[in-house]
């Protein structure tokens, strides 16, 4: 699977933010879908992820009650609604996808990304 992100900008701190991901390939609805953040100098950071079918959902404490994300399979699309933004939100956000049969959070278990998206968080 090919995954494409977008939706990344500008936003002042207290702002929203929605972030897409659009997948290619016909077996999109079989994977896992996660998003992470990378800040230039430190570690890719999990940040949410939704199961397969959208029923199991995980956030990172950091984003819990701010972000909330979700799926539509027949489009082949994931999205990240980042809302209440502050700048340690700034970061290169990443979409990523994971085939294999586990729900897991951890980068490494996923092995489909995206190019990524730069969120500024201003303040």
């Amino acid at each position: 699977v090919q995954l494409q992100a977008c939706g990344g900008g500008l936003v002042q701190t207290g702002g929203s933010r929605r972030l897409s991901c659009a997948a290619s390939g016909r077996t999109f609805s079989t994977y896992h879908m996660g998003w992470f953040r990378q800040v230039p100098g430190k570690e890719r950071e999990f940040v949410a992820a939704i199961n397969w079918s959208g029923t199991r959902i995980v956030y990172s404490d950091s984003v819990k009650g701010r972000f909330t994300v979700s799926r539509d399979n027949p489009k082949k699309t994931v999205t990240l609604q980042m809302n209440s933004l502050k700048p340690e939100d700034t970061a290169v956000y990443y979409c990523a996808a994971d085939g294999r049969s586990l729900f897991r959070t951890d980068s490494d278990d996923y092995d489909y990304w995206g190019q990524g998206t730069q969120v500024t968080v201003s303040s």
